[in-house]
Protein backbone atom coordinates (compact mmCIF):
# COMPACT_ATOMS: atom_id res chain seq x y z
CA UNK A 1 0.00 0.00 0.00
CA UNK A 2 1.23 3.31 -0.86
CA UNK A 3 2.42 5.87 1.97
CA UNK A 4 2.99 9.40 1.88
CA UNK A 5 6.20 10.72 3.50
CA UNK A 6 6.15 14.68 5.25
CA UNK A 7 9.30 16.04 5.57
CA UNK A 8 10.50 19.26 6.83
CA UNK A 9 13.22 20.90 8.84
CA UNK A 10 14.64 24.61 8.86
CA UNK A 11 16.24 26.00 5.56
CA UNK A 12 18.20 29.43 5.29
CA UNK A 13 18.19 28.90 1.50
CA UNK A 14 18.32 29.10 -1.37
CA UNK A 15 14.79 29.36 -2.61
CA UNK A 16 12.94 29.84 -5.62
CA UNK A 17 15.00 29.38 -8.93
CA UNK A 18 18.46 29.32 -7.45
CA UNK A 19 16.94 26.26 -5.20
CA UNK A 20 16.04 24.46 -8.32
CA UNK A 21 19.07 24.97 -10.23
CA UNK A 22 21.11 24.26 -7.27
CA UNK A 23 19.26 21.19 -6.52
CA UNK A 24 18.84 19.46 -9.85
CA UNK A 25 21.23 16.67 -9.32
CA UNK A 26 20.01 16.17 -5.82
CA UNK A 27 16.53 15.86 -7.58
CA UNK A 28 17.65 13.31 -9.98
CA UNK A 29 18.81 11.16 -7.30
CA UNK A 30 15.74 10.75 -5.51
CA UNK A 31 14.30 9.25 -8.97
CA UNK A 32 16.52 6.48 -8.09
CA UNK A 33 15.61 5.96 -4.61
CA UNK A 34 13.75 2.38 -4.25
CA UNK A 35 10.48 2.69 -3.96
CA UNK A 36 9.73 6.19 -4.43
CA UNK A 37 7.07 7.43 -7.02
CA UNK A 38 7.50 11.31 -7.11
CA UNK A 39 7.91 14.06 -4.69
CA UNK A 40 6.83 17.54 -4.55
CA UNK A 41 9.44 19.79 -3.50
CA UNK A 42 8.04 22.63 -0.25
CA UNK A 43 9.65 25.85 0.73
CA UNK A 44 9.17 28.68 2.94
CA UNK A 45 11.65 31.32 2.78
CA UNK A 46 9.16 33.36 5.16
CA UNK A 47 9.73 30.77 7.14
CA UNK A 48 12.83 29.41 6.14
CA UNK A 49 12.05 25.96 6.02
CA UNK A 50 12.30 23.43 3.42
CA UNK A 51 10.87 20.24 2.78
CA UNK A 52 8.56 17.38 0.71
CA UNK A 53 5.82 15.81 0.44
CA UNK A 54 6.86 12.23 -1.21
CA UNK A 55 4.80 9.18 -2.55
CA UNK A 56 6.17 5.74 -1.87
CA UNK A 57 4.88 2.67 -2.98
CA UNK A 58 5.36 0.96 1.02
CA UNK A 59 6.44 2.05 4.07
CA UNK A 60 9.20 -0.07 4.28
CA UNK A 61 10.73 1.92 1.29
CA UNK A 62 9.72 5.33 2.49
CA UNK A 63 11.28 4.87 6.31
CA UNK A 64 14.70 3.78 4.65
CA UNK A 65 14.55 6.99 2.48
CA UNK A 66 13.65 8.77 5.59
CA UNK A 67 16.18 7.71 7.54
CA UNK A 68 19.22 8.20 4.48
CA UNK A 69 17.71 11.45 4.07
CA UNK A 70 17.71 12.38 7.43
CA UNK A 71 21.76 11.43 7.98
CA UNK A 72 22.23 13.48 4.75
CA UNK A 73 20.41 16.77 6.19
CA UNK A 74 22.56 16.37 9.04
CA UNK A 75 25.53 16.24 7.05
CA UNK A 76 24.76 19.26 5.51
CA UNK A 77 23.97 21.39 8.90
CA UNK A 78 20.44 21.10 9.30
CA UNK A 79 19.47 20.02 12.74
CA UNK A 80 16.26 18.94 13.25
CA UNK A 81 14.43 16.94 10.76
CA UNK A 82 10.84 16.03 11.41
CA UNK A 83 9.42 13.37 8.88
CA UNK A 84 5.99 11.58 9.12
CA UNK A 85 5.17 8.36 7.07
CA UNK A 86 1.26 8.68 6.09
CA UNK A 87 -1.74 6.05 5.42
CA UNK A 88 -3.42 7.94 2.68
CA UNK A 89 -7.64 7.78 2.52
CA UNK A 90 -8.63 6.90 -0.67
CA UNK A 91 -12.36 7.11 -0.78
CA UNK A 92 -12.00 11.39 0.84
CA UNK A 93 -8.63 11.99 -1.20
CA UNK A 94 -10.03 10.43 -4.80
CA UNK A 95 -13.41 13.23 -3.99
CA UNK A 96 -10.65 15.87 -3.60
CA UNK A 97 -9.48 14.84 -6.86
CA UNK A 98 -6.21 13.56 -5.79
CA UNK A 99 -3.44 12.13 -8.14
CA UNK A 100 -2.88 9.06 -5.24
CA UNK A 101 -5.30 6.26 -6.86
CA UNK A 102 -5.57 3.04 -5.26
Amino acid sequence: MAKLLQVDFEFNGPFGEEMATAMVELAESINREPGMIWKIWTESEKDQLGGGIYLFEDEASAQVYLEMHTARLQKMGIGEVRGYIFDINQPLSAINNSPVTP
